[in-house]
């Protein structure tokens, strides 16, 4: 199965691409070629060294998109709309968004958009056949690049399309510890969304580090 991971030299980008690799044939998306490529080259330097065979390959955005059958938009909610505008091909292509509409005030707060969540706003502007999912909300994205470390988390999934969330679960399951639960339809996403203010708000007044959710 190939990945594509527009927005893959981000931190959570290249945290993911570290996971997903010695799993998944991953294409790591960039808006600049080179900078995918160079973080790449990186993260098999590293995965090699742990003696960890994997598979990464460095391209554009764009790229990532067209080689994928899965795609992750693994970039942060204020570029979300300005990056999608800029590409297209998401034609019935499973996209999984793990975006967090949310602001850092005087605390962290949820602070969708007029769709109600990152992930309908992405299933408005892409083309009517692409497959939405949300997933991966409620990782940090130090996590993602601790490879010492078990993901013991839960993840909820969101969507619409049976079979697309039914696959992005079981791509979910083959990461670490961690645990796929179906969450429901798309609409449930905002929900979902929210929960990562909640937790960095929890991490930030308790004084604790990397708040996780685990359903038991």
């Amino acid at each position: 199965m190939r990945i594509g991971i527009v927005g893959g030299t981000g931190d959570i980008g290249e945290g993911m691409a570290l996971r997903f690799a010695p799993f998944f044939d991953v294409i790591v998306g960039s808006r600049e070629k080179e900078k995918a490529e160079a973080s790449c080259g990186c993260s098999i330097d590293m995965l090699k060294k742990r003696g960890t065979e994997c598979s990464l390959t460095g391209v554009s955005n764009q790229t990532a998109v067209d080689d994928a059958d899965i795609v992750i938009l693994a970039i942060p909610f204020k570029t979300l709309g300005g990056t999608l505008e800029t590409l297209q091909g998401f034609e019935n292509k499973i996209v999984v968004s793990p975006v967090n509409p949310m602001e850092k005030r005087d605390f962290f707060e949820f602070v969708p958009p007029p769709e109600g969540s990152a992930a309908l706003m992405v299933q408005r502007m892409l083309p009517k056949s692409a497959r939405i999912c949300s997933a991966f909300n409620t990782i940090a994205a130090n996590k993602w690049r601790a490879l010492d470390e078990s993901l013991t988390y839960s993840v909820p999934v969101c969507g619409d399309d049976t079979a697309a969330k039914r696959q992005v679960m079981e791509v979910v399951n083959r990461i670490s510890n961690l645990q796929a639960f179906d969450a429901g339809p798309l609409a449930v996403s905002s929900l979902v969304e929210s929960l990562t203010p909640l937790l960095l708000n929890i991490a930030r007044y308790n004084r604790l580090k990397d708040v996780g959710i685990q359903f038991r």
